[in-house]
């Protein structure tokens, strides 16, 4: 874990950081002029870039509450974590059960300093936040913060949300997947979306994924169901993120290229 003293060092606001870019895009102000020209350069490529990360954002809490209220799950490991913006994980799920345990990772200071001050757990469970890199999962996984809070012998949730889309295929995302998934006990599940090519005119797909933005890769639908390989998929299966469950959400719905993200949640045996 680091440190207040020396956190402000690792921040470089020069650079557009992916965290603080989705802050960005959701109205927050934990943001600096790289992130915004990164944003808006982007939106001025895919306009509906708000429209999709405000609906994965939902997609995240609709899951986690199905979780929480339909399977008993009482433990979630989130990698990606972002800088919070409520209601977070931990605030759904022990809303549910206090006693629910949860661990926030995130390698932006930034995203760190805001979930220690603002990140405040029920009582009656727990919640750690670990500095560590999506990847090095082996790290993760490894980390006293970590095993101190969750038990992995028992169901886990997985979340990664809106983050391995940043791994191109030169971290190997689909072993760093695996390595997490293999962790954790049968009944645990997997969150997951991840951005696509599906729906996107070709220039707009290759501008994207240019690289002046950061690496990643957008995935279509046959490489998103690759992670998810040997688990169980709920209903309604892979699905934009707009439609996951969304009856109770206002009406029209966004289309699919308004999103162009994936969607699913998926039981280990």
């Amino acid at each position: 874990m680091t440190g207040t003293s020396d956190w402000t060092e690792r921040v470089d606001t020069t650079v557009a950081h992916p965290a603080r870019r989705y802050d960005y895009w959701l109205g927050g102000k934990d943001n600096f002029a790289a992130d915004r020209e990164s944003g808006d350069a982007i939106a001025a490529a895919f306009p509906a870039i708000r429209t999709a990360v405000v609906e994965n954002r939902a997609f995240m809490r609709r899951a986690v509450r199905v979780l929480a209220e339909q399977h008993g799950i009482r433990q979630y490991l989130d990698i990606g974590t972002g800088i919070p913006t409520s209601p977070n994980v931990h605030e759904i799920v022990q809303g549910v059960s206090p006693e629910s345990r949860i661990v926030y990772v995130d390698n932006d200071p930034i995203v760190l300093a805001h979930a220690r001050a603002l990140l405040t757990s029920d009582p009656q469970g727990a919640t750690a936040y670990v500095d560590a890199d999506l990847r090095r999962p082996a790290e993760i996984l490894a980390d006293p913060s970590l095993r101190a809070t969750l038990d992995l012998s028992r169901p886990t949730a997985l979340i990664l949300v809106a983050v391995v889309h940043f791994l191109p295929d030169s971290d190997e995302p689909y072993e760093i997947v695996r390595t997490l998934l293999d962790a954790l006990a049968p009944g645990s599940f997997l969150v997951m979306s991840h951005a696509t090519t599906d729906g996107l005119a070709p220039e707009l797909a290759a501008q994207i994924q240019s690289g002046r933005h950061g690496p990643g890769k957008l995935r279509n639908r046959a490489e998103f169901t690759q992670f998810l390989d040997g688990l169980e998929i709920l209903e309604p299966g892979i699905v934009s993120v707009a439609e996951w469950r969304a009856e109770g959400e206002p009406d029209p719905r966004p289309t699919f290229d308004e999103v162009a993200v994936w969607g699913a949640v998926a039981r280990k045996g």
